[in-house]
């Protein structure tokens, strides 16, 4: 045995030794090479709106975003952005705080079912509400639509940290007389604020960039005056201009979340298993509280669901175009999935690059992918098209250019699926097996890949899911004749004609949603195997 141990030591000093010799912060080609080519892609929507703002003079830029549509549209975004979040955390946390601290019964189901929604993209739910009554185009009514559809990136955040609080500071609390609502306030929200300046960051972002269902509810915001002036207008500067403001919008709240989730720090008094919270008695309000999540659910998926049925039964009555329909099904599952294989197989590279390397190069790795998420689709789109059409026209309206513009948008979903199985792997097995000589690309594919293979199963699955629903970069990029679920969606429910766009958003809701309601329940039973 104790040789055994000796060798094994020996064999990991070795392996220590062999990435000594080729640098810890010097990675190999195939980790330098996605992160180059990701620099230099994420640059390009800055590039754009440079060169554009350069085109035009600065006479010409001051006119173009000193003017009142631009500062209605600055009113708007902001308007929209700051009810939709603050609906989304009042609403995503009073459900996490019932779910996982409360006697409410039956909690093991509303865990499933509250954050479900999830799988209904918000395209769905808007085409739903708005073929019930027209009432809810404007900003109230997106500001209902959306807080359903988003309300769940902040209870999945919120409940977790729930789960996982060290009961200790509450019986503290509790022991020297703070009532309920006190200790909440002053014991509980504090310990929150790490998920919830997450779920913010998610939401706010979610509706500066958002289009598809604004475009249905007739609401004006920049993404959607970006889109006018680009396809309808023809006018690329006053797209760059616009686009400039919104890239600014987007960087200003990662900052403010960075800034405020870097100055707070919370952990648990001890580690080991986390006791039981002890459930709060809820009494009389136990009935509000079921009718309440219930209402919850009854809006943000019951209601599209019946819609969907309703308008499903009466376009059987009229001829479908099932060939079109089914095109459309292709050409979805076909580019979500190769976006998902290749979104991942860049984001794995970088994790590595962050995880298995030191240096400024890690860094970059590891930060790079969430500038760049917080660009706007449309903007990363108008770029690529800008830049390609004037270095490499041969690939423009290719499904190349569309995957490339995928990959940038959806990296850090992959990254935030693969890096806890990245941590998870022990840095020895791969000293081990290049100490035997193995190769790196040969330690990638027997080690390390092995060992990661549920991890690039979530990735590529959440990657897909996000594909499946995406709209504004396939709208611009996609090549001629491809025609996606979304897309058809998106044009039929804006001519009204809800019979012929249902076939499509129901597909889109089973294609995406079946995955999001497997990964939801898998969780649940991991949790309760636990």
């Amino acid at each position: 045995m104790a040789e055994a141990a000796f060798s094994l030591s020996a064999l990991r000093r070795r392996g220590s030794s062999a990435l000594a010799r080729r640098g810890s912060s010097a990675a190999p080609s195939w980790l330098v090479l996605p992160l180059v080519a990701v620099a230099l892609l994420a640059a390009l929507p800055l590039a754009y709106v440079a060169w554009q703002a350069a085109a035009v003079g600065w006479a010409g830029s001051a006119a173009l975003l000193f003017r009142p549509f631009t500062a209605a549209l600055l009113a708007s975004t902001l308007e929209l952005a700051a009810a939709v979040t603050l609906g989304s955390v009042l609403v995503g946390t009073a459900a996490a705080w019932l779910v996982e601290r409360s006697d409410l019964p039956g909690r093991s189901v509303w865990r499933v079912l509250v954050p479900l929604p999830l799988a209904m993209p918000a395209l769905v739910s808007a085409f739903a509400w708005l073929s019930l009554t027209p009432r809810v185009e404007g900003m109230a009514g997106a500001v209902l639509v959306l807080v359903l559809a988003e309300y769940p990136l902040v209870y999945l955040p919120v409940a977790a940290a729930l789960r996982g609080m060290d009961p200790a500071l509450e019986d503290v609390a509790r022991s020297v007389g703070h009532g309920p609502w006190r200790i909440f306030g002053r014991t509980v929200l504090p310990q929150l604020v790490p998920a919830l300046s997450g779920g913010v960051l998610l939401v706010t972002l979610h509706m500066l960039v958002e289009f598809g269902p604004l475009a249905l509810l007739r609401v004006e915001t920049f993404t959607t005056a970006i889109y006018e002036a680009y396809e309808l207008s023809y006018d690329g500067a006053a797209a760059a201009m616009l686009s400039a403001v919104l890239i600014a919008l987007c960087l200003c709240v990662m900052a403010a979340e960075l800034l405020l989730r870097g100055r707070r720090r919370f952990s648990r008094a001890a580690s080991g298993a986390i006791a039981a919270h002890a459930p709060a008695r809820l009494g009389h309000a136990t009935l509000p509280a079921f009718a309440g999540l219930a209402a919850l659910l009854g809006l943000a998926l019951g209601l599209p669901v019946a819609m969907l049925a309703y308008w499903l039964l009466l376009a059987r009555r009229a001829a479908l175009p099932l060939d079109r329909i089914l095109s459309a099904v292709g050409d979805s599952v076909q580019l979500a999935a190769l976006g998902a294989v290749l979104t991942t197989a860049v984001g794995l590279s970088l994790v590595l690059a962050a995880f298995r390397r030191r240096g400024r190069m890690a860094v970059l790795a590891e930060r790079l992918p969430f500038v760049v998420h917080a660009l706007p689709g449309l903007v990363v789109a108008l770029a690529l098209v800008y830049f390609c059409l004037r270095v490499a026209p041969v690939l423009y309206q290719t499904t190349a250019l569309l995957l490339v513009a995928y990959a940038l948008l959806f990296l850090p979903l992959a990254q935030t699926a693969l890096r806890p199985a990245v941590e998870q792997v022990p840095p020895a097995m791969e000293e081990v097996a290049l100490a035997l000589g193995r190769a790196p690309w040969r330690v990638l594919l027997t080690v390390t890949l092995p060992n990661i293979l549920p991890g690039l199963s979530a990735a590529t699955l959440l990657v897909f899911m996000q594909l499946m629903k995406e709209l504004t970069a396939t709208l611009v990029l996609a090549p001629t004749g491809v025609r996606t679920l979304a897309m058809e969606l998106w044009a039929q429910s804006s001519q009204m004609k809800y019979g012929t766009a249902a076939p499509y958003a129901a597909l889109l809701v089973l294609v995406s949603g079946a995955p999001a309601y497997w990964a939801t329940v898998e969780l649940q039973k991991r949790r309760g195997r636990r």
